[in-house]
Order: C-alpha cells, then structure tokens, then sequence
C-alpha cells in the first residue's frame, strides 16, 4: 500500500507540471499574438535542461510552489497582462524540477524500494492526466482552475519532501547540493534536428489551435493528451520503421490536420505522437549501439532540448516575420527535410 501512495504522489507531481505548462500556454497565447513571445515560453521550460544545477530536493520544491503561486496571481489578474510575470513563473517552475526531480525519483527508488520502472509508468500516467486536465479544467473555471489544480496536484509530494529531508539516506545526504551530474557532454545531431523539429510545432501550437483553428483550451488539450497517449503507445507496441518514414509520415499528418477538423485534427496526434517516439527509440539505439542505453537516453534528451529550444525560438523569429500562417509550409519542408538528411547522418556516423 505504500509503495502505490509513493507512485501516485510522484504521478500527481507529474501531472502538476504538465497542467501548470499547458495552461500556461494557452495563456500566453490569449496574453499576446506574437508567435515570438509564444516561442520563448518552450525555450525557457527547456533551458535548465541544459544546465549542471545543483541536486536539491528542497529548494525545487518550493521553487516549483513560488511558480504556481505566481502563475494563481496571473490568473486572478492581479498583475495584469503582463506577458513577465507568466514566463518568470515557468522559469521557476522548470528550474525546481531541474533541481528536484532526479534526485527526488533516487530517493524513492533506493530508499522505499518503488522499482524505477514503476516510476516510469507512473510518470507517463500523471503526464497523460496534467494534459487532460489542461482541456477538462478550462471550461469549468479557466486558468484560476487549471493553476488552483496545479498546485493541489503537487501538494501530495510536500509530506515526502519532507520526510527525505528529515531522514535520507547518509549517502543521498551526501550527494545533496552537488551539480547535477551531467550526460556526457556530446550531441547527438539527429536529437538536435529532432528537436528542433518538435520544438518549433509545439512552440507554436496553442497560437495555431487559437488563430487558425479557432479552437478552445479544451482542444488544445486534447491534442496535448493524444500526443502523449500516441508515444505511451510506441513502447506499448514496440514499433519499427525505417528510418525516413516517421518524418514522412509526420509531414502528411500535420499536412492533412489543415483538411479535417474537430476531432479529426485531434486524433491525428495520437500517431503523431507514436511516430515522434518510435524516432526517439531509433535515435537512442543508433547514439552507441553497444552502449549504456541509459546513458544514450541522456545524450538524446539533452541533444533534443538544444534542438528544442533553438527550434522554439527560431520558429517563433520565423512566423513573427512572415507571419503564423507561413510558418506551416516551413514546418512541413522541415519534416520532409529531416526524413531525407536524418538516415545519411546516421550512416556518416564513425
């Protein structure tokens, strides 16, 4: 029994992050229409993906509360419409998770025994949950919610921040308040391409759901959601395709959401989402074929969240330009790009 209490506080700090990140958003969409400002949101969650900052378990937690707190002071519109106070408060927000949620998983894979994959599971469970909430909450009470949601989902880890505190481990005390440890610094060129790929689509998405679409918070997280069920699918069926055929196929999905609406357009995502995962898989094989496949995973995420935040901020510099309607024949080129330059990449690798 409490080893299920365990997973599902960790499961329900998950899904607080993604309900705090997709809500913010569709806000900062609503705040301004500038696809720039809309593209910085992403570069700023990702940027401390990229830093060695410090494991503690303490400080991130609250972090991780200041940045709710702030994002609930947004919502009740008692600091206006500044676009500052939304992208400050995700800053915190990210920057507490960087510090928190490895060391935090450690602790309660070594000291209570919860099996990592476990964990895993329940990751992608709070995951899928933050962004279903993030359409469900909306109608009912808007941002207030989604934010007052946000922040009850993250209150069940406060007892076990707690008790780590108070009685870790001698050897989790002390590695308390090193530098993360980081991946081994080298890049794997398909993640960055890769995420520059996804991040600049989903920099832009809540302004294409919002101007183009003319949808709801409500759709967006559904898109959000049947993205996520799409990659939890990938492991699920353990999918292989060659290697140009996820972008190609993702190319003609994000081409045919412009011919289908509603929830046509929504369910397009979720093999959207399967092809993006089965690419990562094949990314992270083909980074040391008879490497740690841990250690590939790393070198893969800290690769994509480079490509990630370049792509967010690029995208956004794109369509502030030439507009949010002209980004999407750049995107579609991008994606049929990376299908033809990823596979010859990959056989260049030594």
């Amino acid at each position: 029994m409490r080893r299920r209490l365990l997973t599902l506080a960790w499961s329900s700090g998950q899904a607080s992050g993604t309900l705090a990140i997709g809500a913010t958003a569709w806000l900062l969409s609503g705040l301004t229409p500038s696809p720039l400002v809309n593209g910085v949101l992403l570069a700023v969650a990702t940027l401390p993906l990229l830093l060695p900052l410090p494991q503690r378990i303490r400080p991130g937690y609250l972090l991780q509360l200041l940045g709710l707190l702030l994002l609930l002071a947004v919502a009740t519109g008692l600091l206006g419409r500044s676009v500052l106070a939304p992208l400050l408060a995700i800053a915190l927000l990210a920057v507490g998770l960087r510090l928190a949620q490895d060391p935090l998983q450690r602790q309660i894979h070594g000291r209570w025994a919860v099996p990592n994959g476990e964990l895993r599971a329940g990751a992608e469970a709070g995951r899928l949950a933050g962004s279903l909430l993030t359409a469900l909450l909306f109608p009912i009470g808007k941002a207030l919610l989604q934010f007052g949601g946000a922040l009850v989902l993250l209150l069940p880890l406060a007892p076990l921040v707690g008790a780590l505190r108070a009685g870790g481990h001698p050897e989790e005390r002390r590695h308390e308040g090193e530098a993360a440890e980081p991946a081994p610094w080298r890049l794997e060129p398909g993640g960055v391409l890769q995420g520059l790929l996804l991040g600049g689509l989903f920099a832009l998405l809540p302004l294409w759901v919002r101007q183009q679409a003319a949808g709801s918070c409500f759709d967006f997280g559904l898109l959000l959601t049947a993205y996520g069920l799409g990659r939890t699918g990938a492991e699920a069926w353990g999918l292989r395709l060659p290697p140009r055929l996820p972008y190609l196929l993702m190319a003609a999905l994000l081409l045919a959401t412009q011919f289908v609406g509603g929830w046509g357009a929504v369910l397009l995502f979720v093999p959207f989402g399967l092809l993006a995962a089965v690419a990562d898989a094949r990314l992270a094989l083909g980074v040391d074929p008879a490497g740690d496949l841990q250690q590939n995973w790393s070198v893969l995420e800290r690769s994509s969240a480079l490509g990630g935040l370049a792509g967010s901020l690029g995208m956004g510099l794109i369509a502030q330009l030439i507009g949010l309607g002209g980004s999407l024949p750049i995107q579609l080129a991008a994606f049929l790009g990376a299908g033809l330059l990823l596979p010859l990449l990959q056989r260049r690798r030594p």
